[in-house]
This record gives structure tokens, sequence and C-alpha cells, in this order.
């Protein structure tokens, strides 16, 4: 198919400009009036173009009949996994629609996203971006996908692997019902079919060149190393090669970090590739090795997806994947738009079966080689350097003069030399590796052959006996002198075994009608025919053996009343006779709800009018003195009427009580405490008020005259008061004895200072010792 044929102009002038002559099988497929309006579950090799595929598929939608594709709200959805696909997608969409005139934008993960505001509300016909931003813009009302015409899913297996299932349906939901939903991917699992299942209308399946087929352009091979020689065996393979891009794939970022530097030692030009990476420092990583600053990427597997790098020839696993899917798409960053590449998996001993079942489920067949020795990097280089496109070119008018300078001074060996230390210096050293040979290959599997003419013998042991094929094997070829190829089946029953024998060396056994011993309590003996094996007994599914009718259901309103059955007891029967079966009453009316507003046997509601409502009046009661309207709680007596509540300090005129003192239990016999002055009528006590005394103005106090006195301040002063005639004074503490600094004892324990005994003062010398 010509780029003419079923393209809009506008497309076909763009794949024209960018160098397209024919279109791949993937871009015929979804082409084909078959696909035309329909729901699209696609599968395709990686590599084969899939992004112009899609971006082919949608162009109905868009521009019709191929006029100019303008729109305030977004026209088509196109979502990606990964930030770095997302960007490519919209690189890819712009080129193929920059003559139709549509804005396309991208929401991705880790960029502004006031900016991608602003580019939604510019109006962008087509949005790509990744499934968590998508879900941010919808919930905030910055995308509105009410007039979107087609979703496209890119990558699916893998955005479901990342867990955006929640999110994908949700962005999905978002749209209209009667959208194109078209699905991509490299492979298609069950959980895509699920997906595809949900959210598709009659889609239609394509494969394009076989989803699962091993890629012709990339050749795969197995390198079998020792675990310490791991990371010089990728550094003398990269060394090998010398690709113009090349990636090693990581399943840890730690791992990611520590190649990194080893590498960045090494003199390597490389950057690294991992999710714990800002979006910035991923697009200047990818940046750099677009532009060549760097030759070498270590990255994680979200660079496994959809990413392409110009000049990618080599992929390393430095970590095994997990399935075959990764490893597929791992490989696929390699080898596309026609171009060659390798894929290498460093294996390590201990996981060489699971490199194989790897490699047996992508079903694709891989070279196991050797670790490249430092000699076989060294021959690399020479060569390289022999074969250099220098060498060819002549000299420049301002390069004649330096070289008849050199070979002048230095001669053609000195010139010679010199080169090649120059090349040797800028590269690292080869480093040594052990070689380990390559592990065999698995042994095919081995299809089950017919075993032939045989005889059935039966052995006395069973299950109950914990008979076992493995147990019972090695007793019958003994016994027999056979090998094991002369035994069929075994078939271990209850509580017996049927063995199959070969029928050319059945002799050797016991004829029929006869037993062989085997072991004690183990006979062997020959039956006619094949046996009849037993079937499992299975557990009762009740504890009784009654017999019980096979299910049947009944008939809508169809419902045979109550009747016990004649084997059970009725349950506390009644002493005037047996309960009777229950009968619904005939003269029961059915329940009919009443009409709006219609309400019987009850007046309505009537709300008073203004003026009607009398004001609330307690009840006054009869023993309740003068202006008293409640009667006060109290305690309740005997006879069960209530006391008037009269307060403790008042007597029964209603005068109060003076306060008088309770007397300390401690106190001296005799010793009652003063009480507090009565207040005269004026509110003054008439006392004398406390006063308030200082330090300066207080005597002091020693224990032969307890009272303490306070100089007095005003005219109103008082003395303080004395202390209590109960209370003994306390004994006097001891004098602390002088020191006697002529025991030397005791002048280590406090030293002599000129201070009698207090610290000397900062900054003067103290005594003299000695």
């Amino acid at each position: 198919m010509t780029i003419t044929d079923g393209i809009a102009p506008p497309l076909a002038g763009a794949l024209a400009a960018k160098g397209y002559d024919t279109l791949t099988p993937v871009q015929e497929a979804v082409l084909t009036p078959d696909c035309a309006g329909r729901d699209l579950l696609v599968s395709a090799q990686t590599g084969s173009g899939k992004t112009v595929a899609f971006g082919l598929a949608i162009a109905p939608e868009l521009i019709g009949t191929g006029g100019p594709v303008v729109s305030p709200v977004p026209l088509a959805l196109i979502v990606a996994p990964t930030r770095e696909l997302a960007l490519q997608v919209r690189r890819e969409v712009e080129w193929l629609y920059a003559e139709t005139g549509a804005q396309v934008a991208s929401c991705v993960g880790g960029m502004d996203w006031r900016t991608e505001r602003r580019a939604l509300e510019r109006g962008a016909a087509i949005v790509v971006g990744t499934p968590g931003r998508l879900r941010d813009h919808i919930e905030r009302g910055t995308l509105d996908l009410s007039e979107t015409r087609a979703v496209v899913l890119d990558e699916a297996d893998e955005m479901l692997d990342l867990g955006f299932r929640e999110d994908l349906e949700f962005i999905l939901s978002a749209a209209p019902e009667t959208r194109r939903t078209l699905m991509f991917s490299a492979t298609v699992p069950k959980a895509i079919e699920e997906l595809a299942r949900d959210f598709q209308k009659d889609a239609l399946r394509v494969v394009a060149q076989g989803e699962s087929r091993q890629h012709v352009d990339i050749e795969y091979r197995a390198m079998n190393v020792a675990q310490r020689d791991k990371e010089n065996a990728v550094l003398n393979l990269l060394r090998l090669h010398e690709a113009q891009v090349a990636i090693v794939f990581c399943k840890t970022r730690a791992t990611v970090t520590h190649l990194l530097a080893r590498m960045g030692n090494r003199g390597f030009p490389v950057v690294a590739l991992s999710g714990e990476l800002s979006q910035s420092e991923r697009s200047h990583a990818l940046q750099a090795l677009r532009d060549g600053r760097a030759r070498v990427c270590i990255a994680t597997d979200v660079a496994a997806r959809g990413i392409d790098l110009p000049g990618l020839e080599l992929v390393v696993h430095f970590d095994l994947p997990t399935n075959p899917e990764t490893l597929l798409h791992r490989s696929g960053r390699t080898g596309r738009a026609g171009a060659k590449g390798v894929s290498m998996l460093v294996v390590t001993p201990s996981d060489v079966r699971k490199a194989q079942r790897v490699l047996q489920g992508a079903q694709v067949q891989a070279e196991w080689v050797k670790p490249p020795s430092a000699e076989e990097v060294q021959a690399a280089d020479d060569t390289r350097l022999i074969n250099h496109d220098l060498f060819t070119d002549p000299p420049g008018e301002e390069e004649a003069p330096m070289v008849e300078a050199i070979l002048g001074m230095h001669g053609p060996e000195g010139a010679a030399l010199c080169l090649l230390r120059l090349w040797r210096a800028g590269r690292s050293a080869p480093e040594v590796v052990d070689e380990i040979a390559p592990p065999s290959e698995p042994a095919p599997r081995r299809e089950r052959a017919e075993f032939g003419p045989s005889v059935w013998y039966e052995l006395s042991v069973g299950h109950t006996g914990r008979a076992e094929a493995r147990w019972l094997l090695p007793k019958i070829c003994e016994a027999g002198g056979i090998a094991r190829d002369s035994i069929g089946a075994i078939r271990v029953q209850q509580d017996r075994t049927f063995v199959q024998i070969a029928a050319p060396v059945a002799d050797r056994f016991a004829p029929p009608g006869s037993s062989v011993d085997l072991d004690e309590g183990l006979t062997m003996a020959r039956i006619e025919g094949e046996p009849t094996l037993e079937r499992p007994e299975r557990a009762p599914r009740h504890s009784d053996d009654r017999p019980r009718k096979p299910y049947k259901p009944r008939e809508e309103g169809e419902r045979k009343p109550y009747a016990p059955r004649e084997d059970r007891k009725p349950y506390a029967p009644r002493e005037d006779g047996e309960r009777k079966p229950y009968t619904p009453r005939e003269d029961r009316k059915p329940y009919t709800p009443r009409e709006d507003g219609e309400r019987k046997d009850r007046k309505p509601y009537t709300p008073r009018e203004d003026g009607e409502r009398k004001p609330y009046t307690p009840r006054k009661p009869s023993d309740a003195p003068q202006g008293l309207t409640r009667k006060p709680a109290g305690p309740k007596t005997t006879t069960g009427e209530r006391k008037p509540y009269t307060p403790r300090d008042r007597d029964s005129d209603g005068e109060k009580r003076p306060y008088t003192p309770r007397k300390p239990a401690d106190a001296p016999q005799g010793l009652t405490r003063k009480p507090y002055p009565k207040a005269a009528e004026g509110g003054d006590s008439g006392a004398p008020r406390k006063a308030r005394w200082s330090k300066d103005g207080a005597e002091k106090r020693t224990y032969d005259n307890p009272v303490r006195t306070t100089a007095p301040k005003g005219a109103d002063a008082r003395p303080a008061r004395a202390k209590p005639a109960y209370a003994k004074p306390a004994a006097p503490k001891p004098a602390p004895a002088k020191p006697n600094f002529a025991d030397p004892s005791q002048s280590l324990r406090k030293p002599r200072t000129p201070t009698g005994g207090k610290p000397a003062p900062r900054g003067k010398p103290g005594p003299k010792r000695g």
C-alpha cells in the first residue's frame, strides 16, 4: 500500500516529507475497510510503527475530509504509561498533524501543572498524557472530554502492570459512550482482553507480524558469568561492541546508581534513567543520548516501553527480566525500523534455569556465549584504530605542515607510537574475567509413547498401608529383575494397588492364579484383563443418611403450606392436642396505601392563632412562704412529706449563728481556737489589720524568742501572730566543727584558702604550697 491510498492528503504529505515510501504492516492493517469506525485491539512487534498507526486510525474522527482541525475541547485522547513515552508520542503526532493545524497538548507528571492548564484553555484538539495526570485534570475541571471522539491506550498491558487500572476506568468513564476505543500493545495478555471486553464495543482483533514471534532484526545472546565478574563482564562487553548507543537494564534503582558511579569512574559517557529522577533530569538524559553526548544509558524498566533512541545497537539485561513480556519489550528498544540490534542476557550460574524459562516463554532462541576477555577487547580496539576513517582522508592545508614536522622530528615509528598511546589513553583498560563453560541446552520434552502389550498385577497394599509409587517401583524391579521402562502405570487404590507390566517380561512374575511375595506383608498376584479402578469415596454432605429429594425450583406464586415431616418429633407439643398447620386468614384485608392528603379517623391538626395560647404559670405550693412560687427541694421525711429548706448557718428565727471553730485534735488540754471577731454593722470588724512587713524592718527570731515582729507601717499596724503554746520548739542544730588543718587527712577534704574556706576569687592567684 502506498502512502496515498486511504490516507487524508495532509497526513500523506507529512509522511512523504518524513521519508515514508511505504507503510508498515500494522499501519496498513488499521487502514483496511473492516477497521473503519470500529474499536480495535491491535498487537504488533516493538518498533513496527504503532504510533503512526493509531495516528492514522483516528484521522477520520479528527479531520474527516481533510479540513483544518480546530476545536476548543479535545477530540482525541492518547494515554501512555510513562512520561518519556507520552512526550515521544506527542512529538510524533505533532509532525503527523502539522499540516492540519491541530494543536497537541501533553499532560504528564513532573511538569508544570499551570502550563498544561493554559495549553488546554487555549484549545487542544489532541491531548497526550499519563493516567495519573489526566485524572488530576479531569477532577479539577481543566480537561473536558465531553466531545472526545477517539481514545487510544498505548502499551495498555504496561499500564495495568503499573497499577493504572482504576485511573483508566475513571478516564474512560469520563469520555462519551459513542467514542472509539483503540488499544495498542506488543503483547495482549488476559488482563488486556478483560479490559477490552469492559470498555470496547464489538472490538476487532488485529495481529500484525505475530506478537509472540521472535524479532528477526534482534540477535539474542546469553552470557554465562560468575557472580563476582558480573560487572566486569558488562564493562568488557560495552568496550567490545563500542555501540553508538547502548542501554543496560537493571531491576532496582540502587543498582542503577551503583553502575552509574562505576562506569563514570571508568570514563564511559553514561547517563541514568529511573523513577527517582525528576522529569527534567530524565528529559536531559534522553536528549544527551540523542545528541551523542552520552553513549550508555543505565535504566530500570521505566525505559522498557515505547522509547525510541536513534542508533541503539545493544541492549544488556544486567538483571534478568521477570517475565517473557518484559524481555520482549526491553529487547524491542533495538532493532527498530529495519535496523539490526543485539540483546545480551547476563546470566549467573544460579540463574540459568530462570533464563531458560524466560527465553522459552518468549519463544526466542538465544546463543550462549562466553564473556569477552581482556585480549579480545584489546584486539577489537586495535582493529578499530587501524580501520579508522581518519587514515583515509587526505591532509588539509593547515594539517600538512604539522604532519611534515612530526615525521621529520620523530619519524614514522614515533608518530605511530604517539597515536597508539593517545588512542588507548582515552579508554579504560579491559577487565580480567574468568571463563565459565556455557550451560548445556535443556533437553526437549519427551513425548510419551504408547506402552504396548501389557499384563496387570494386583498388590496387597493401598492408601491405608501408605503405599506410594516411588516406594513400590524399586521393589517390583528387584523382584522381577526388570528395568523401569518395563513398568507402565501404577494405580494406588484404597486397600490395593494395580501395576502394569510389559507383556515380554511378565513371565518373570507369578503365573495366573498364584502370587509372589515382594516384602513382608506385600504380595503381588496376576489378574486377567484390566482392573476396575475404584472412585475415591466422597465425604457425606450430611451427618444423617436420610434420603433427600432433588431440588426442584417452584414456579412464581406457588408455595405450599408448611407441614411437619412425619419422622420428626414436633417441638414442644401442646397439652390440648397437636398443633395445626399454618393457614392464612381469609378475612384479612390487604393493605391499601392512602392517597396523598387523606387520613382517616384522626382530627386534622390546626395551628392556634396568635394570642390563643395562655402564658405558663407555675403552681404555688400551699405551704410556701409569701412571694415563693415553688417549694425548694429538701429531704423527705419518713411520712413522705418534704421539710422546708433552712440554711445551716441560721437558727429557727432566721438570725445568723456565730462561727465557732472546731478544736484541733492535737491541741493540748483546755486550748481552743479564738473565734473570728464579728463584723460591725458598718462593715468594719474593728480589729487592726495585719501589717505587711519587710526584711529590713523585721527582727531576727531566735529559739529563746519565737515571736516574729515587724516594723509598723501606719497607725493600724498590728503585731505578728505568736506561735501556739502547744507547739514544741525544734532542737537547735549543732555548730559545725572547725577543721583541724594540722591533720593531713582533713586538709585533703577541704583545702585551705585565704577566704576562710571559700574558693578564691577568679583572677587572683591562690596560696603557694610548700
